[in-house]
């Protein structure tokens, strides 16, 4: 088993650093035991071309002090929290639920947690985001961060929507949601 730990660069033009930990990208390769795949052993050789360039640490699990071993994160498919609210999209009559609770949301925060919620795990940029939901690309960008921040409010205590910096928006992993086709 082999863990990879890359710390993320900053690069020209980004935003000054926030107060926050080094982020790290950890991977975790179970490995069987005899030769390695030949997709895996060019995955394995550029990690360690990343390692070497010192732009990241190439470390085993053996390197690593007991118990600072990195916890399994599931990908996709995870068990959301028990106690976070499950939203419901009910398409037919246009109408979100959270628990027991209607959701009031305008056209836009409804096709836009509508087109999330369709297409899970994918980030999507603001002006992709503005072109699939609002049908055209000529308004400011940040007209889909005003759009995230009010529906992210109004669906307080579930967490729907992440934000990748420097990218977009997704549909969070840990979200509790489902799209009814047939109400």
């Amino acid at each position: 088993m082999s863990v990879v730990a890359i710390p993320t660069r900053r690069h020209p033009g980004t935003r000054p650093n926030r107060p926050r930990s080094a982020p790290t990208l950890t991977i975790t390769l179970d490995l069987v035991p005899g030769p390695l795949s030949p997709r895996l052993a060019r995955l394995v050789q550029l990690l360690g071309e990343l390692a070497e360039s010192g732009e990241g640490r190439l470390r085993t699990v053996e390197d690593l002090a007991p118990g600072s071993r990195p916890a399994p994160i599931p990908v996709g498919g995870g068990e959301p929290p028990a106690d976070a609210p499950h939203v419901r999209i009910l398409a037919g009559s246009r109408m979100v639920r959270q628990g027991d609770r209607v959701i009031p949301l305008t056209r836009i925060e409804y096709e836009l947690l509508v087109f999330l919620a369709e297409h899970p795990r994918r980030v999507f940029t603001r002006l992709q985001l503005l072109s699939s939901v609002w049908g055209y690309e000529h308004a400011v960008a940040r007209t889909v961060d005003v759009h995230v921040r009010r529906l992210r409010a109004k669906l307080a205590g579930s967490e729907v929507v992440t934000t990748v910096y420097g990218v977009g928006y997704r549909l969070a992993d840990e979200a509790r949601i489902s799209v009814d086709h047939t109400r």
